[in-house]
């Protein structure tokens, strides 16, 4: 399977959001990248459903919502409703890791965990094999435009050997500082998804720069 891109809409103009998911539904682009924050479980607050609504409103690809919230499982129901796709929660977030995974694919969606930069990849060693996308965090979450943290690449191959080790068909997708220069390294070390999102919405041709990060 060739990567997938996943342009992360924290990054676009809000100003003319249909114009900007019109944008990706036109590239090559594979997902739309949605992150949901509240400003407890990380310093910052984003958008809930009904910004959601109005993008998969006008959206021909995949949501791909990542919750950096607090007790996300009292909303999945309404991410559903709202239509996300694919729906992953912190690890760092949820007691009952287990539960949750399941409680969204009950739900019909994709079920992904994401881990912080600086939690391993170790506390998956019992889920993987029911997890469907497992989301490293390059950069500490909350704002876009943060560096690249190097050790990704290194957690990223650790994740791999988890994968295979426990026969799982999960995803690696990488957010955080992903760019032209890094983004074949992350390839290269077993990423399937990269996010991006200053890279493609600073880009003086965005559709350009997802077609080269599909390369």
């Amino acid at each position: 399977m060739t990567h997938l891109v996943a342009p992360s809409l924290l990054s676009a103009d809000f100003g003319k959001l249909k114009q900007e998911v019109e944008m990706i539904n036109n590239s090559q682009a594979d997902w739309f990248h949605l992150d949901v924050m509240d400003g407890v479980f990380v310093p910052n607050i984003t958008f809930g459903f009904q910004v959601i609504k109005v993008i998969k409103s006008y959206a021909t690809k995949p949501l791909d919502v990542h919750l950096m919230i607090v007790q996300p499982d009292r909303y999945f129901e309404q991410f559903r409703d709202a239509g996300a796709d694919i729906l992953s929660i912190q690890y760092e977030a949820v007691t009952h890791l287990h539960r949750n995974i399941h409680a969204i694919k009950e739900l019909g969606m994709k079920a992904g965990v994401v881990l912080n930069p600086h939690t391993p990849v170790s506390v998956l060693e019992d889920t993987i094999a029911e997890t469907d996308l497992v989301l490293i965090m390059s950069v500490n979450p909350g704002f876009g435009g943060q560096k690249f943290i190097e050790n990704t690449y290194n957690k990223i191959s650790r994740l791999k050997e988890l994968i295979v080790k426990k026969n799982s068909s999960a995803m690696i997708e990488v957010d955080g500082g992903v760019n032209l220069e890094n983004a074949p390294k992350l390839v290269q070390h077993g990423a399937d998804v990269l996010v991006a999102g200053n890279t493609i919405f600073s880009s003086p041709d965005p559709t350009e720069t997802i077609k080269l990060l599909k390369k």
